[in-house]
C-alpha cells in the first residue's frame, strides 16, 4: 500500500483507486507537468528514491529526467534494473570501487571539472546536442565532480546506489 499517491490521477483505474485510502490520494489538477515533477514539488525529504520511472515508456522516462534538471535543487536518486542515475549538483564527492563505470550526460550547456576519473572532464564544453561524458571510469575511490550550472545528469551502475545516497545526503 502506497504512503501517498500524487498527480492528476488520469492514469490510475477505477479499482485501484478505490483500493487506496482517500487521505493518501493527493490530487493535483493540472495537465502542464508530469506526475513525477508533481510528486518531486510536494515530497519534503532530504533524499528522494525514484523506483519504476525507467524501462517502460521512453517518453515518460525522458520527462523524468528533463525533471531531474529543472528541479536540480532536489536530491533524487533515479534508480532502474541497472542503472542509477541523479542531477550532479555544484559539488559531488563520492566513494566508488575503482573501476566504477561513472557516465556524465548534459542536459544544458555545462563545464566542470573532476578528479579521480580515468578522462578527466576539465575544460570541456558538454552540451545535450555535443560533447556527452558517457563510459568514464573511477580510477581511485575518491571521485569529486565540479559543475559550473545546472544540467549534467550522473549515471552510475545500480551497485553504486549506497555511495551515492551518501554523497547526496552530505555524509
Amino acid at each position: 500500500m502506497p504512503a501517498a499517491v500524487i498527480g492528476d490521477m488520469d492514469s490510475i483505474d477505477a479499482k485501484t483507486r478505490a483500493a487506496i485510502p482517500p487521505d493518501r490520494m493527493h490530487l493535483i489538477k493540472e495537465q502542464d507537468c508530469t506526475d513525477f515533477d508533481k510528486a518531486l514539488r510536494h515530497i519534503a525529504a532530504p533524499l528522494i528514491l525514484a523506483i519504476g520511472f525507467t524501462g517502460q515508456r521512453l517518453d515518460h522516462e525522458l520527462a523524468v529526467y528533463n525533471a531531474l534538471v529543472r528541479q536540480h535543487d532536489r536530491p533524487v536518486i533515479v534508480v532502474g534494473d541497472h542503472d542509477i542515475c541523479c542531477h550532479v549538483p555544484p559539488q559531488l564527492d563520492l566513494r566508488l570501487d575503482p573501476g566504477t563505470r561513472v557516465s556524465l550526460f548534459p542536459m544544458a550547456p555545462v563545464q566542470g571539472s573532476s578528479t579521480g576519473l580515468r578522462w578527466p572532464i576539465d575544460g570541456i564544453a558538454f552540451a545535450p546536442n555535443g560533447r556527452v561524458g558517457t563510459s568514464n571510469a573511477a580510477i581511485s575511490d575518491a571521485v569529486c565532480l565540479r559543475m559550473d550550472a545546472p544540467g549534467m545528469l550522473l549515471i552510475l551502475p545500480r551497485a553504486a546506489l549506497r555511495p551515492l545516497m551518501q554523497a547526496l545526503a552530505g555524509g
